[in-house]
């Protein structure tokens, strides 16, 4: 998907932590997976005195494997990318999209993590992220993960415009599961940018990433829906799943049915000729309302020319 993003709109919004930052992170989960290992084994040694050598021998390596190797994964997997270390520094592992990882990601980076800082002392990990442009070692790189900064502050820059209020919940049954971490990801870049880049260049962009979502779910944008609004309303919809499955039911509210387009605003256009823009609804904030009406002035803009229309969130025909 890396030919659907120009040099416009691929600088990632997310920040890829510092080695020093992750040394001590590592530095401190290490601290403390040796100090439950060493507790762990000498309640395990003093409970199983009565045993031969070989079997305490064996029950050594499984305390090893168990606290050294699986706590970690565990603690991942349970804190969504944020161990004890890496809370400690601001930083969290998040899948290449900026997603939550999940058990197959955490297993990945724990089971490489035992060769590249455990066997090697750290010295592959810290050659391998200094070798990437992001800075990860090869476990990120085989679990498609990387190490970001979440004490950061917050930019218009990585803004990600929410999707137009009349097509909130329009594609709550869609089936995301066969769309690749990589196109959401040019999913978000290309919307947090759209407003920066030519508008025919960002309809063009954005009508194939549309398709290229489109022939991953099966189900392609509505007639007359503009692919920006398309493409927000969908990411919205997975970022909603994203947060309840890493936070339970309670902490995403469910998108509301989509009201119905206002009658007599054919092709997104008010009467008085300038771009349709949908009401703000009640809980919605300003931030949100100022995105919406950005996104509709390239429309204005462009009405008259014979050029593809801007990427504007208007209401279908």
């Amino acid at each position: 998907m890396s030919e659907l993003v120009t040099g416009e709109a691929v600088a990632l919004e997310l920040r890829p932590a510092k080695l020093p930052s992750r040394a001590l992170a590592v530095l401190l989960d290490l601290a403390v997976a040796f100090i439950a290992y060493l507790v762990v084994t000498t309640g395990v040694v003093i409970a199983t005195a009565s045993l031969d050598e070989a079997a305490q021998t064996a029950l050594s390596i499984a305390m090893f494997v168990l606290v050294l190797v699986g706590g970690p994964i565990a603690v991942e997997t349970l804190s969504h990318g944020r161990s004890l270390g890496k809370l400690a520094c601001g930083l969290r592992v998040v899948r290449d999209d900026g997603g939550p990882i999940r058990f197959r990601h955490a297993l990945v980076r724990g089971l490489i993590g035992v060769i590249e800082i455990l066997m090697t002392l750290g010295v592959v990990a810290v050659i391998a992220s200094l070798v990437s442009a992001r800075g990860r070692r090869l476990g990120d790189v085989f679990a498609g993960t990387l190490v970001v900064r979440e004490r950061v502050p917050l930019t218009r820059a990585g803004f990600v415009p929410p999707p137009p209020p009349w097509l909130a919940g329009r594609f709550s049954g869609l089936d995301l599961s066969a769309v690749p971490d990589g196109l959401w990801l040019a999913i978000r870049q290309y919307l947090t940018r759209m407003q920066q880049l030519d508008p025919q260049v960002a309809w063009s962009m954005g009508e194939r990433l549309a398709t290229d979502l489109a022939g991953r779910t099966g189900a392609p944008a509505p007639h007359g829906v503009p692919p920006a609004a398309y493409l927000a309303a969908v990411l919205q919809e997975r970022q909603a799943r994203e947060a309840r499955r890493a936070f339970g039911n309670g902490a995403a509210v469910a998108s509301p049915a989509p009201p119905p387009a206002p009658a007599g605003y054919g092709g997104g256009v008010a009467p008085g000729g300038g771009p349709y823009v949908a009401p703000a609804s009640a809980g919605q904030s300003s931030v949100a309302r100022d995105a919406v009406r950005q996104s509709a002035a390239p429309a204005s803009q462009d009405a008259s020319s014979d050029g593809p229309p801007a990427t504007g969130f208007a209401p279908p025909a």
